[in-house]
Formats: structure tokens, C-alpha cells, sequence
């Protein structure tokens, strides 16, 4: 068995692209060996940011030998007389083979011309150069660059390319234009550690080689490595840190031989927001901060980073990072101070300056928008006045400081230093937090707005720019959503169905019981007046994409805390499919569609289910033949007893009417479980009407009994629509 490597020096990568390339390879490299019949005992994809490389164990030295059948013209048309016809003169030599390797077998359509081929197995080192440009120029990433002439793109220019099979280099070119790199047995060491070149024996050898070069090519050794290190000198500073798995992992990607490198900063700078100093070191300079204590609240005045350097020089690069830091610090400080100097609220004016999106004017009139829908939201909660005037004057304020120095200088602070120079400025404490919480989930794992006015900016925000963007037809297409519309949505259900522990808000422990399909008409209506578009266009397309985000939630693409995934059946159950009144009645209440999706997962899981499945589901499919309307529920209006031919008729008129109270129960209070116990408490007696001693006809030739009993099943099958559309459940999966 053969071991090929692979390594593609370069000049330094971005450790973004870096990561990327790495997850591509080791996705798409095995893929691309199984397609040319190839298999390998491990396949390893190492990465620095100097170089890519794979190392192929296991390799045999051709492909397998492939044995093909083909089946060709019938004997009647292949041969006439004993003689071969063109028939099979033209399929011998489109196959390759003469006449004499032709079978006649019988077949269910007579006697047929087979041939059996053998294709014999190429040298691997053969497809190895086939496959090696294409893994190579089929890297995905952003900003890739031409190399030269040519219509291949990288990342950054190629420097050089070992490709070994075994201890033999094996010949292979990347062409590009004019440029052309060829494999050698030579790379590179660590460029300060090692400027010398370093020669691989074998494929095998390659990771110690590098070794000795000061490399360490797995990622995953140079993160342990840091994690080790970086962990060690907190335990010397007495201190505590998180380790972000983002930088952690763009650290393991900008050095190539982790060293730890230990600053220090003056304590005047501790006076700054721990946020402010956390952000300028982590996402502007990659360091990781040192916190007093594990609450990580404040800062000791020490900061780590990650060195690529010379070990032995690390106090002077100590002394590099110092200065680097204490300039930003002191710009931080500077915009800090600049900021607080007057009240956030003066800041609003500049809003008017700060363009949101060119057909849709500036930041300062989606404020106002926003003030309106969170005016309405709170209208439906019927909030009192004392919160009602906190909300709005969290929705006034909340993109205020979008304008100040602090956020212009650092983005990734908005809404944070929102809510501190709000708190300096004397506003009330849940309208500061409001203004940062608005901005919450800001990912799909994060962090939900606890207090109530925090949630109701943060729907008003999200639901003007949802409805803003679809009104000028910008939607999501494929994996583009430059407006992250997708994520809003997504946020706003999950807001919607987010429970609260805060003893404060009691009524809002189970979620916030909002009428979203109200939500999107009218904030639809005010948009189509103000801009001139369609409004009832508009709803409908807002209305299909919330429905498909809370499916996509259901079926767990997000993973969530407080929902389980559940079946794809029991979804379409209960948001209906090409159903405009489930859609309108899930957008209702998504708290009730939440509930109805969790309590069928429970009793498909626990067997309930299955007890009233067959009934169920057999009434709901005859009940298609009848026309009775989805709502109604009482068996007096509709169904006449006086019709009956059979006791089992009357048994299920009445065992209906007592379901009528039940069901409505289960509907008003949301305890399905009420609804359930009636439906199995009245299987027996359907069942009975279908296949018992009484039983009768459904499709009886009297228009008019036929009518009775599918309005019987009818309603049955209402009932269970409180529920679920028990059509869309499949019996087992």
C-alpha cells in the first residue's frame, strides 16, 4: 500500500480562508478518491498558514480491475442468417470488443446480445495528477485572487508544491497562465525559527520533518498547544479567562509554532467599560484578556497573545503588543469620554445622517417605525402606561448610539455602550437594558432579551425590517440574505415562545401570546401606503416565510433549548400544507402551534397516538368527500338524527355532543390532554359505526343519509383539527 502527500505552500493565508479550506478538503478529497474507485486507510488534511497539505495512507497502486456488463441489440436484429447485421457490428465496436465476445441469453423479451467487459484498474499516480488541480483551484472562499494570466484563483500566490507517493516524487504541475509550480520533495520550515529548507524524505515523514522545521501542520496540536499555554500563564497571573472558540481557532491559524507571549497594560485603563478593553483585545488584536475573578466582570491590567516569533525574543515582542494596546486603550478612553460629555438622547438627531437602506431612508425615520410597531405590540399585551412609556422610549433611543464615536470606532459595541451611556445619561435601568437586549439573539445560539421591554423593541426592530425589505422585493435566495431576514424571522418566533423565569413578569412566563398575522397586516398596510406597493402581495409572502422559519425551527436546523425537534409529519400536521387556515391560525398564536407540535411529539413518542390514529385518520379521509366547512364543532347543527338507520349512528351523535365541551376546554386552557383522553374515550364507538355488528354504509346511495353521515365524520374530524390535521400524519415512520 502507497501513502501519498500532498503539501501547497503559499504565502501567509487568511486564517479564515484557512479553516474554510481545511473543512473542504476533508470533505471533498475522500468524496472525489470513492468516485475514482480508490480507497485509503486515512486520509489527514494538516494546515499552517504557510502552507495546505494531505497526507493518503493506505493507497493501492492501481484502481481495482472493473468487470462491466453490457446488454446489446436482440439476436433477432443482431444476426440474420447466421451473419452479423450492422446492429451488431455498430454495438461490438462502440463496446470495444469483437464479435466472438458476444452471449446470446434468453430474457423475459426474448434472446439478447450480452458482452462482458473487463476494465482494467489506471495507476493511482496516474489519477493523482488528474485530481490534484482540481482540489487545489476548487477552494471556495472569499476574495480569491487571480494568479497571473490565468483563470485559476487562490487564496495568495503559491510558492511551491510537494507531492510524494511514498519516498518518489511524483510529477505533477499547477499551470496557471504564464506561472507554473512543479512538485519536489522540498518545502519550507517556520520562517523565522527555520528560513532554511526543508527536505521530506518520505510521505510518511512528513509531519516530523516539519517538525524539526519548527511546523506543527495539525491545527489540532496547535490548539492544544495554545489552549495549554494560554491556560498556564492565567494559573501564574492568578487570574481566569474564557477562551472564545473564535479566536482560539484564528490564533491556531495565524501561527505556525505557538508561543505564549504575556503583556501588561496600565491600571488607569481598568477605569474603561470591561466591554470596551474586551472587544479592543479579542476582535482588533487577538489577545486574550485576563478577568480578577470567574464572573469575568473585571480585568486585571495583563493581556495574552499568541506569538509565531522566536520564544527567545518574547519580551520584546511583550513590549511591541504593549505599545499597540495602550495606543487603543487610549483611543477607547478618548471616545468614551468624548461620548459621555452629553446625553444619548442629544445623539438622535444624527440618526438622520446614517442611511439604513437607500429606497428606505435613514436610521432616524426606522426608529420611528419601529416606535410605531412596538406601540402596537404593546397594545395587543394591553401593558399599562408605565410600560408602555418605557418601551417607547426604548425604541426611540435604541439605535442611538450607532452615532457615537465608541460604536463608529468598534461596530461589534452597539447596543452595549447603548445601554451604559443611556444608564450615564440618567435613563431608566430597563429602558438602558432594553436598547442592548433589542440586539439580542444576535446568532443562532444565543442569548434571548429577558425583560419584557428588551423583547418588544427587539420584535418591532426586526419585524419593520422584515416587512421593509420584502416590500421592496429583496428576498432571500439560495444561501444569499444579505439582510440576514432569515435570522430576523427565526428571532422573532424564538422571542415569541421564549418563557420567563423573572418573577416580575408573570404573565409572560409561557411566552408572549401576540397575533402575529395582525402584526404583519398592519405593518404591511402602513408600509404599502407610505411606498406605494401591493399590501395584500406582501402579506402573503411575509406570511409563507414565517411559516417555513417555525418549520425550519420545529425540524431542529436551529438547535433550541426549549423545543425538541419533532417529526416533519407532525409539522405539516400542524401548520397545515397548501392550508390558509392553519397558516393564519399558527401565525396567531405561535404559542398554540408550539404547544400543539410539542404535545404530538409526546404522544407519538409515548404510543398515545397510535390508539387513535386509524380511527381518526379514516374519518378525516371520508370526511373529504362531504362539504362541511373546518370550524364548525356542534353535532345539533348539523347533522340530523331523524336520519338514522342504525344505533351505532346515534351513539356517535352522541358521544359528540359530549366532546363539544371537551374540545373547547382543550382549546381556550391549550390542554390538549383534554381533547386526547375524548378521542380515545370515543374510538370504540367509531369504530363501531365503521366495522361493528351496526355498522353502515358511509356512501349510502340516499343523498341525503350520506350527507348525515359524512357530517358526522366531519366533525369528528373538526375535533381533531383543534389538534392537528390528522391527514398529514403518517402511521409510523
Amino acid at each position: 500500500m502507497l501513502a501519498f502527500l500532498l503539501e501547497v505552500g503559499t504565502e501567509e493565508l487568511p486564517a479564515s480562508f484557512l479553516s474554510g479550506a481545511i473543512v473542504q478538503w476533508r470533505s471533498r478529497i475522500p468524496q472525489t478518491l470513492e468516485a475514482n474507485n480508490l480507497k485509503a486507510e486515512t486520509v489527514e488534511v494538516y494546515g499552517t498558514p504557510r502552507r495546505l497539505a494531505i497526507l493518503i495512507t493506505g493507497l493501492p497502486s492501481h484502481q481495482p480491475d472493473k468487470e462491466e456488463e453490457f446488454k446489446g441489440p436482440a439476436a433477432q436484429a443482431a444476426f440474420k442468417d447466421g451473419k452479423p447485421t450492422r446492429a451488431a457490428v455498430g454495438f461490438a465496436k462502440k463496446q470495444g470488443v469483437k464479435l466472438d465476445a458476444f452471449e446470446i441469453r434468453p430474457t423475459e423479451k426474448g434472446d439478447f446480445v450480452f458482452i462482458q467487459k473487463k476494465t482494467p484498474g489506471r495507476p493511482v499516480a496516474e489519477i493523482l495528477i488528474e485530481l490534484v488541480p482540481q482540489w487545489v483551484w476548487s477552494l471556495e472562499g472569499k476574495r480569491l485572487m487571480r494568479w497571473g494570466s490565468g483563470e485559476g484563483r487562490f487564496s495568495r500566490p503559491i510558492r511551491w508544491l510537494v507531492a510524494l507517493l511514498d519516498r518518489d516524487v511524483l510529477p505533477l504541475e499547477l499551470k496557471n497562465g504564464e506561472k507554473t509550480v512543479k512538485s519536489d520533495r522540498i518545502s519550507q520550515g517556520h520562517r523565522v525559527l527555520h528560513p532554511e529548507p526543508v527536505s521530506i524524505s518520505q510521505a510518511t515523514e512528513y509531519v516530523n520533518t516539519l517538525r524539526s522545521g519548527y511546523v506543527i501542520v495539525s491545527p489540532e496540536e496547535r490548539e492544544n498547544i495554545i489552549t495549554e499555554q494560554v491556560e498556564t500563564a492565567v494559573r501564574k497571573l492568578g487570574g481566569f479567562t474564557k477562551i472564545s472558540p473564535n479566536l482560539l481557532e484564528e490564533t491556531v491559524n495565524l501561527v505556525e509554532y505557538p508561543n505564549v507571549v504575556v503583556g501588561r497594560f496600565e491600571d488607569e485603563f481598568l477605569q474603561l467599560p470591561t466591554e470596551v478593553s474586551t472587544t479592543v483585545m479579542v476582535t482588533h488584536q487577538r489577545y486574550f484578556p485576563i478577568f480578577k475573578t470567574s464572573e469575568y466582570h473585571e480585568l486585571l491590567p495583563n493581556f495574552i497573545t499568541i506569538s509565531n516569533g522566536d520564544p527567545r525574543k518574547s519580551d520584546i515582542i511583550a513590549i511591541g503588543n504593549e505599545k499597540v494596546i495602550r495606543a487603543r486603550l487610549a483611543d477607547g478612553r478618548f471616545f468614551y469620554e468624548a461620548d459621555l460629555a452629553k446625553p444619548l438622547a442629544s445623539f438622535l438627531p444624527q440618526l438622520e445622517t446614517v442611511t439604513f437602506q437607500e429606497d428606505l431612508g435613514s436610521v432616524r425615520a426606522k426608529v420611528e417605525r419601529v416606535v410605531n410597531i412596538a406601540d402596537r405590540i404593546s397594545q395587543q399585551l394591553q401593558l399599562g402606561n408605565n410600560e408602555k412609556q418605557k418601551i417607547q422610549r426604548a425604541a426611540l433611543l435604541c439605535k442611538v448610539d450607532l452615532v457615537t464615536q465608541m460604536v463608529y470606532e468598534f461596530p461589534e459595541l452597539q447596543g452595549t455602550m447603548g445601554e451604559k451611556y443611556a444608564l450615564a445619561s440618567g435613563e431608566d435601568s430597563e429602558v438602558a437594558m432594553a436598547i442592548y437586549e433589542h440586539y439580542l439573539p444576535r446568532y443562532a445560539i444565543d442569548d434571548l432579551p429577558k425583560s419584557i421591554t428588551g423583547k418588544i423593541v427587539a420584535l418591532a426592530d426586526r419585524l419593520d425590517t422584515l416587512v421593509s425589505i420584502f416590500g421592496l422585493g429583496l428576498k432571500p435566495s439560495g444561501s444569499s440574505d444579505p439582510f440576514a431576514l432569515r435570522r430576523a424571522a427565526n428571532a422573532m418566533v424564538k422571542i415569541i415562545w421564549s418563557q420567563s423565569s423573572d418573577s416580575s413578569q408573570e404573565d409572560y412566563k409561557d411566552g408572549l401570546k401576540l397575533d402575529l398575522a395582525v402584526l404583519l397586516q398592519q405593518t404591511a398596510t402602513d408600509f404599502a401606503a407610505a411606498f406605494n406597493k401591493d399590501r395584500d402581495s406582501l402579506i402573503k409572502v411575509l406570511q409563507d416565510f414565517f411559516i417555513q422559519r417555525i418549520r425550519t425551527l420545529f425540524q431542529g436546523v436551529e438547535v433550541q433549548i426549549f423545543i425538541d425537534e419533532i417529526d416533519y409529519d407532525l409539522v405539516n400536521a400542524v401548520l397545515g400544507e397548501d392550508d390558509p387556515e392553519y397558516t393564519e391560525r399558527a401565525l396567531q398564536d405561535l404559542l398554540d402551534v408550539r404547544d400543539r407540535a410539542l404535545y404530538l411529539q409526546k404522544i407519538r413518542n409515548n404510543g398515545t397516538l397510535d390508539k387513535i390514529y386509524e380511527t381518526v385518520n379514516r374519518s378525516t379521509r371520508l370526511a373529504a368527500q362531504g362539504n362541511l366547512d373546518f370550524q364548525q364543532l356542534e353535532p345539533t347543527v348539523v347533522v340530523k338524527p331523524e336520519l338514522f338507520q342504525k344505533p351505532s349512528e346515534s351513539a356517535f351523535y352522541n358521544a359528540l355532543v359530549e366532546l363539544v365541551p371537551q374540545t373547547q376546554a382543550a382549546k381556550e386552557t391549550r390542554n390538549y390532554q383534554l381533547l386526547i383522553a375524548a378521542l380515545e374515550e370515543i374510538t370504540p364507538t367509531v369504530s363501531e359505526f365503521f366495522d361493528g355488528e351496526d355498522s353502515v354504509l358511509v356512501m349510502d346511495l340516499n343523498p341525503e343519509i350520506k350527507r348525515n353521515r359524512l357530517n358526522l365524520l366531519g366533525l369528528l374530524r373538526n375535533h381533531a383539527r383543534v389538534l392537528a390535521d390528522f391527514g398529514a400524519i403518517i402511521k409510523s415512520l
